[in-house]
């Protein structure tokens, strides 16, 4: 099959890999169309020191596997865990209820499973949801970042219900940070987003948010904020935007260190919230309810053949999704 390749700092295009095999209890997809996110540029600089397929958000058509799945159009949650496998007996986080923090846990396109830059992608059964029927495919692909960012709606929710939240801010306006802005702001009136692409601002602006420069931010205002730049001057953004007692999550994959004032988050008592993965069933209910566009954040459409080119184009500033189709 072919298939985009990751392996010392490059990506390539491979047509000599052979389709993945069936494994008792998975399924193989064929791909319909994938996004390249920031973690794929990430694994590309060397985060985690990754060789192979990239790529987690897709959609695609079962073709093998359960009978009451072959022929299904899906999309998949990326943490392959010991439920997941049937392992036996379950490790500490999965004995838990924490699967996604499984400690024998891999990550489709990102940690021991290739991805779906590829004509087919192996997944278990267990990850599958599938996706109804309304959505196309171009909006259904945003199901795995949709669900990233319904993850900070989850872990926010008592704050925002007991009206703790007032003021929300959002750092960084690309891909990641669009889509998070966009969830929250369902919830919250009163956010706000902060980026340093204008191109980026002025989409966001489109979408009905309020969006303005990081250099307009004001300092310890702020009883939320969500770091979704990927750029340690995004967190000393976020960090001073924050006021005493108030949550900073933090959003992004970075392969750089971060320098933290750490004496300053003490004695301001601010929560810091690391936040990956997310819930795939709130992700396709909004999305089938269009609760907010995403389709006005597709800024590339390639063929499979072309990976190091779409690469290139989602590096870009300014640019937001990519598209892969194999």
């Amino acid at each position: 099959m072919i298939a985009a390749w990751i392996d010392g700092g490059r990506v390539r295009v491979r047509d000599d890999l052979p389709r993945p095999p069936l494994e008792p209890g998975e399924a193989i997809i064929r791909v319909s169309m994938a996004g390249i996110c920031g973690t794929d540029l990430e694994l590309l600089r060397g985060y985690r020191g990754f060789s192979g397929i990239p790529g987690h958000e897709f959609v695609g058509r079962v073709e093998e596997g359960s009978p009451e799945w072959v022929g299904a159009r899906v999309v998949a949650e990326i943490n392959v865990t010991c439920r997941s496998r049937h392992a036996e007996p379950l490790c500490r986080s999965c004995a838990d209820g924490r699967p996604t923090h499984c400690l024998r846990r891999e990550a489709i396109g990102i940690h021991g499973r290739d991805g779906a830059f590829a004509e087919w992608l192996r997944a278990p059964v267990s990850n599958l949801h599938r996706v109804p029927q309304a959505l196309p495919d171009e909006v259904a692909v945003f199901a795995e970042p949709v669900a990233a960012a319904c993850r900070v709606l989850r872990q926010v929710e008592r704050e925002i219900e007991h009206g703790r939240v007032t003021r929300a801010l959002v750092v960084g306006a690309g891909r990641l940070g669009q889509l998070v802005a966009r969830a929250l702001a369902i919830r919250l009136s009163g956010l706000e987003v902060a980026g340093r692409s204008e191109r980026n601002l002025a989409r966001a602006r489109a979408a009905g948010l309020a969006a303005g420069p990081v250099t307009a931010v004001e300092e310890a205002a702020y009883d939320l904020v969500v770091e979704c730049s990927g750029a340690s001057a995004g967190f000393a953004v976020a960090r001073r935007a924050v006021r005493p007692r108030g949550t900073v999550i933090l959003k992004s994959t970075h392969t750089n260190e971060l320098s933290i004032d750490i004496s300053s988050v003490v004695v301001d008592e601010i929560r810091l919230l690391g936040s990956r993965c997310g819930p795939f069933k709130d992700a396709l209910a909004a999305l089938e309810r269009g609760d907010f566009e995403v389709r006005d954040l597709i800024d590339g459409r390639l063929p499979l053949s072309a990976a190091p080119e779409a690469f290139s184009r989602a590096a870009e500033p300014g640019v937001a999704k990519v598209l892969l189709v194999p």
